[in-house]
């Protein structure tokens, strides 16, 4: 299935979990926040979050400095 994340098409297999999708990413444990549709998904509903077909996702990594 193809969702679109940071606006850019991504194939995952059917039924994929935020999990998944932040391991396949091989985005780091931390430091990150997920919205799904423009709505924030907490990190304790990442496990069982299915993934539909055309879904857009906005992947937001925290970055030190000022």
């Amino acid at each position: 299935m193809k969702v679109q994340v940071n606006n850019k098409e991504m194939e995952l297999i059917p039924n994929s979990t935020l999990t998944q999708l932040t391991t396949q990413l091989e985005l780091p444990v931390q430091g990150i926040a997920i919205a799904v549709n423009n709505k924030m998904i907490p990190r304790t509903e990442w496990e069982r979050f299915v993934l539909h077909e055309n879904d857009n996702l906005v992947i937001i990594k925290a970055a030190c400095g000022g």
